[in-house]
């Protein structure tokens, strides 16, 4: 019998104040790795009304000024004056960071005949779906594409009433695993005090739902923008943010599974980010290799050791060959060791701000070396 159902998934925009402390964190984290590729950083942050809390552990011989990083990165999200409840001029600012545990680094740090082992133990997922050009789930990739066009509108001031926090969400209709249509969406963005709420729902849907989501709409699709109608306090000043507090806005939109690792702030000796970036780097390869329509990959590391101590594959019954198979090729063809895993996707560089909203996954920026489908040929042997 086939089934039907409804799936959906949930973006935040760059605004968000838990996406406020996922870009701190990775801006101080890519100001540390452009003065030096092999610092080791695990920073958090939180903010709340006028303040931001940045804590952590560093090791590196460069200096950054964190004031300076913080204060830029907030105002570049459009936190930049007090009419938007929240200022970058005017927040204070704290930050206590300090050297990163030699228990740890003692089973992280290379030398002679010692390779890199994991930054700890942890399990980590990778995802991937022939739904979509970008190999991803259609619900997080709508979701997505709201949340950043009303930051496009809002930056552009083609609609000048939009301010920086906001959330999209999209519910998707599937038969047999594969998408049928657009249900329902949810849009909820923060506003200037002056605009009404009809003009607001109307722009939003014209100028943002209908040019995104296009053909998947239909004539019982759904509308609810702003539904509590009122969002004037936005950002910080309504609501507490954390680092890593959207991890399943920042995978696949809850379509696969998540080992529970939060990305932003991390460097990439850490595998709670490197290896989550190499899992959907292989779930990617395997589903464009055409060995199956859905893919979704495990790897699991112990502290201090290279080797993961397992990888796990499931096609979702989807695949042309038998898993055990499947797993036989991901270990011919991709080397897992987190040493390797930073080298083959050049993970040293400071590339990471930009990761911090909209999803790490399913874009086309070439700094996101985990997208590429470069490893087909190899895998269809």
């Amino acid at each position: 019998m086939v089934r039907r159902y409804l799936f959906t998934s949930e973006s935040v925009t760059e605004g968000h104040p838990d996406k406020v402390c996922d870009q701190v964190s990775d801006s101080i984290l890519d100001e540390f790795l452009a003065a030096d590729p092999d610092a080791r950083v695990a920073v958090e942050a939180m903010t709340t009304k006028g303040m931001v809390l940045v804590a952590g552990e560093v090791s590196s011989n460069a200096g950054v000024d964190l004031q300076k990083v913080i204060r830029k990165t907030i105002g570049e999200i459009g936190y930049d004056r007090a009419e938007h409840g929240f200022d970058s001029n005017s927040c204070a600012v704290l930050t206590s960071l300090q050297e990163q545990s030699p228990d740890i680094s003692m089973g992280v740090d290379t030398g002679e005949n010692k390779e890199q082992g994991a930054g700890d133990q942890g399990i980590m997922f990778g995802y991937a779906t022939n739904e979509t050009a970008d190999l991803m789930p259609l619900p997080i990739a709508m979701a997505h594409k709201l949340s950043m066009k009303l930051s496009q509108l809002r930056r552009s001031k083609e609609i000048g009433w939009i301010r920086p926090d906001g959330k999209s969400q999209v519910s998707v209709v599937y038969e047999d695993s594969k998408p049928l249509r657009i249900d329902s969406v949810v849009i909820s963005t923060q506003h200037s005090p002056e605009i009404g709420l009809d003009q607001l729902r109307q722009e939003v849907i014209d100028k943002i739902i209908m040019t995104v989501c296009g053909s998947w709409l239909d004539s019982k699709t759904k509308f609810f923008v702003n539904p509590t109608g009122r969002f004037v306090i936005g950002g910080p000043s309504g609501d507490t943010g954390l680092t890593g507090r959207k991890v399943i806005a920042d995978t696949y939109g809850g379509m696969g599974r998540h080992g529970g690792g939060a990305f932003s702030g991390k460097d990439p000796s850490k595998v709670d980010r490197s290896g989550s970036y190499m899992a959907r780097y292989i779930a990617k390869n395997i589903v464009a290799s055409g060995l199956a329509d859905r893919c979704e990959v495990q790897i699991a590391y112990a502290i201090g050791v290279a080797e993961p101590v397992s990888v796990m594959v499931d096609t979702f019954k989807t695949g042309i060959l038998p898993e055990d198979q499947i797993e036989d090729k991901i270990r011919r063809t991709f080397d897992m060791r987190p040493g390797s895993i930073i080298e083959n996707l050049n993970l040293k560089r400071p590339i990471y701000k930009k990761t911090a909203a909209y999803g790490h996954f399913g874009r086309t920026d070439p700094s996101f070396t985990w997208e590429k489908v470069d490893r087909q040929s190899l895998l269809i042997k």
